[in-house]
């Protein structure tokens, strides 16, 4: 394993570094400082080194395109409905950035910050290692929180992200990365010939505002069913019928802890057998497939709808509202750990 640092441009004023890590079969990670943006996923093909991850080639174009590209998002990802939540009978506020509720946790989310870090290198893997120390004036939301984010890269070409946070008070902890994937050759625009599969039976009801309704509702049969694995192109043409134009959507998903430890879901390129399989912890897989992406944008892909589709591994969206959803409280001598795990075949 071998781990580099190369200047990548600057973020309100300071520098940016990237940090890749790279092991025995050429296979590259590599993370920036800023926002712990998952950078590059690359693996060697016999045209170069192919990044499977949407991706920019400097900061000031990923901060020009958007649309939170493979930005670690924190400490909730995805909506919380009216910008506002309870825990144990307190009333919190938060940023409301999206007309009346928050998403992405607002402008203090950590996609928005430096982090520091750290490196390390083993002979079945290299890390890299981020941590921050949050006050509510700096993320936005109540409690003192350390946090920790471990990117690792194994010597089997996986990767896992691994999220640790405590606090000295109740708060929340949801956070996920925004990443993006293209398994296609790199002259293939679109994910439209690659096939999905998601283990789950139901996706989420919402509102005009995409905020859960607390209604489930069944996949089966839609253009939602993915279950046994479904050519996107196929189900991209039938979301031209919903305002999005595509997926912005919530899978209820089994959790790969379970005893039969399954991917939450397999993404495929049938064209060159590229397969990535996704486990999390936790029981929400959101997905959404670039919708409106601008051809102004400077990624490696063109700008455009459907070029790559984010897959979210958190627990489901706005969950304070919602206990069946389950529990994203962080409380003071509970820390929490999740994982999300990649696995290539190539």
């Amino acid at each position: 394993m071998k781990i580099i640092q190369t200047t990548f441009g600057k973020a309100n004023q300071h520098e940016v570094t990237k940090y890749t890590v790279t092991n025995d079969h050429g296979v590259k990670m590599s993370v920036l400082n800023f926002g712990g943006i998952w950078q590059e996923y690359s693996i060697p093909t016999d045209h170069g080194q192919l990044n499977l991850l949407l991706a920019a080639n400097s900061m000031e174009d990923y901060l020009d395109a958007g649309y939170s590209i493979c930005q670690l998002i924190g400490p909730v990802a995805n909506r919380i409905g009216k910008a506002s939540f309870q825990i144990d009978d307190h009333e919190y506020q938060l940023q409301a950035n999206e007309g009346a509720n928050s998403i992405h946790s607002g402008d203090q989310g950590w996609q928005n910050h430096f982090w520091h870090v750290q490196t390390a290198t083993s002979a079945t893997a290299g890390q890299i290692i981020l941590s921050n120390h949050y006050s509510p004036e700096d993320d936005g939301i109540p409690a003192n929180t350390d946090v920790h984010i471990v990117y690792t890269l194994h010597d089997d070409d996986s990767v896992t992200i691994d999220m640790f946070g405590e606090s000295d008070a109740p708060t929340l902890f949801n956070p996920t990365n925004h990443a993006y994937w293209n398994l296609a050759d790199a002259d293939v625009d679109t994910i439209e010939g690659q096939e999905l599969t998601i283990n789950s039976r139901y996706h989420l009801a919402v509102n005009g505002e995409k905020i859960p309704t607390g209604a489930l509702v069944e996949n089966l049969g839609s253009a939602y069913d993915f279950k046994d694995g479904q050519v996107l192109g196929h189900a991209l043409n039938e979301m031209l019928k919903t305002p999005e134009k595509g997926f912005d959507d919530f899978f209820v998903v089994k959790p790969s802890t379970t005893f039969a430890q399954e991917p939450i879901a397999k993404l495929r390129d049938p064209q060159s057998g590229r397969e990535l399989q996704m486990y999390s912890d936790r029981n929400a897989l959101v997905i959404f497939s670039a919708n409106g992406l601008p051809a102004s944008v400077k990624l490696n892909r063109p700008g455009k709808s459907w070029a790559a589709l984010a897959l979210e591994a958190q627990a489901l969206p706005d969950a304070p509202h919602h206990p069946e959803f389950g529990d994203i409280a962080l409380r003071p001598l509970a820390p929490v750990h999740h994982q999300i795990r990649y696995a290539i075949k190539f």
